[in-house]
């Protein structure tokens, strides 16, 4: 993956959200989580969150919000952000960017009737993309949006590599890459099993980090209600 710093409206192909340069005085960290919503993985994560008073973004997919409507339900009535993760879990970069321009517009078009709210914000399965599928899902009126720091819970390891990880790069503005589902063939996706995982213990662990931080965890459209976003180049 290519990464370059810059900073602006997001004009150079592959310009992604990927940080919130703060507002004066604010201090936040955003807890982002794909590929749900997923029972035993969403509903864990919402209790946790609402134990804390804390909300989130969610990037979804359709694949999922089909199968699982009253977690979305849940999440909506929670008062969650709810982003857009793609139709399926493919790699866009796999797909022609026509393509993923119609699919995209169309999974936005179905996820904002069903939600009843604008969907503002794309995370590309993977975190792929090439410049033609970013400008293809520019094109639909999405921003993507990348992350600061991984919390490598789809992968199997230990839950202290995972917030070890996150605790090194949390600072005032991260974006911070969880998961409260894990994307299977039925999605898409080709990652083999799921990691052996307590996701409603890790979400935990992050709202820890934020509070021996001092940083307030909330949703990417919180941190940027004061803030400004950061953008970096992004591309496979």
């Amino acid at each position: 993956m290519t990464d370059v710093d810059g900073h602006g409206g997001g004009q150079e192909p592959g310009e992604s959200v990927y940080a919130v340069e703060p507002g004066p005085g604010e201090r936040p960290v955003v807890l982002t989580y794909d590929d749900g919503p997923e029972p035993g993985g969403t509903d864990v994560v919402l209790k946790v969150l609402a134990e804390h008073g804390v909300t989130a973004t969610f990037f979804v997919l359709l694949s999922r919000t089909r199968r699982y409507p009253g977690l979305l339900s849940e999440l909506l009535a929670a008062g969650h952000e709810i982003g857009l993760h793609g139709v399926d879990h493919q790699r866009l970069t796999t797909l022609d960017p026509a393509h993923v321009a119609q699919r995209t517009a169309d999974a936005r078009h179905e996820l904002e009737d069903t939600i009843g709210r604008e969907v503002r914000w794309f995370r590309p399965p993977y975190g792929g993309q090439s410049a033609r599928t970013w400008q293809a899902i520019c094109g639909t009126g999405l921003t993507p949006v990348v992350w600061t720091a991984d919390l490598l819970d789809w992968m199997e390891t230990t839950d202290e590599e995972r917030l070890s990880g996150v605790l090194e790069r949390a600072r005032p503005g991260t974006i911070i890459l969880a998961h409260d589902g894990f994307a299977t063939a039925a999605d898409g996706a080709a990652d083999g099993d799921p990691p052996r995982i307590d996701r409603g213990r890790l979400s935990q662990g992050l709202i820890g980090i934020a509070q021996s931080k001092e940083l307030t965890p909330g949703s990417l459209g919180q941190a940027l209600a004061a803030g400004q976003p950061a953008t970096r180049v992004w591309l496979d």
